[in-house]
């Protein structure tokens, strides 16, 4: 696998071909607050799909590459996934985009503004902060016209099954996979007899599966 670093918008962006025959679309992805353009998370993902013939990209936002903990406006983090966007999209592919947790909820946003994608899969979704679910951020997510999946751990302290599940009703057609056992982080409890690994690949498999089913549905 041989990947390619370059700066877009003033941030590195990591492009991983597809291996094989070309499965017809791509992934655009971003990391959560705390992590950066190596998110362990990103790497297996985009590792995963391109030996299934998926080319992708993933990207870290400004204050990520200045090493800073605090993150960046929101209409910084919106403007950066936009120009990412339009700089590695490739023509006669399918597009679409995601992140975990923080990376994924500005994607939700941008889509939500008008951004022109043919899919949205969010990864663990930061419906609230912990303990606060009185401050849900649900309000963009009606303005959703793409096709979208989220995929969450039904320990995610962001988000519960209930909780969550509500907030995605308000996108039209939206689906959810839940990964059993997992946090925000994916990470799962010692008696569930499950690696975090195993976790990763069943949330990339939910992606896959759900972009082949609905993709060829597009095309149709």
């Amino acid at each position: 696998m041989s990947e390619t670093q370059r700066i877009v918008a003033n941030v590195t962006v990591i492009q991983t071909p597809a291996q094989g025959e070309d499965a017809g679309w791509q992934f655009i992805y971003a990391p959560g607050a705390g992590s950066h353009v190596d998110d362990p998370f990103g790497v297996y993902t985009c590792a995963t799909l391109a030996a299934r013939g998926v080319s992708s990209a993933r990207f870290q936002f400004p204050y990520q590459e200045a090493r800073s903990r605090r993150p960046d406006r929101p209409a910084v983090l919106q403007e950066t996934w936009l120009g990412v966007l339009d700089a590695v999209r490739r023509s006669g592919l399918h597009t679409v985009i995601g992140g975990r947790s923080m990376g994924g909820r500005v994607a939700t946003m941008i889509v939500a503004g008008g951004a022109s994608v043919d899919g949205l899969v969010p990864f663990a979704y930061p419906l609230h902060s912990p303990g606060h679910p009185e401050n849900a951020r649900v309000g963009h997510l009606p303005d959703i016209k793409s096709p979208s999946l989220f995929v969450s751990g039904t320990r995610d302290t962001f988000g519960t099954p209930d909780k969550l599940t509500d907030a995605v009703g308000l996108i039209k057609g939206a689906k959810l996979h839940w990964l059993d056992g997992a946090d925000h982080g994916f990470a799962v409890l010692k008696h569930s007899n499950r690696t975090k690994d195993e976790v990763y690949q069943e949330a990339v498999d939910a992606l896959r599966d759900w972009a082949k089913e609905t993709l060829s549905a597009h095309r149709t």
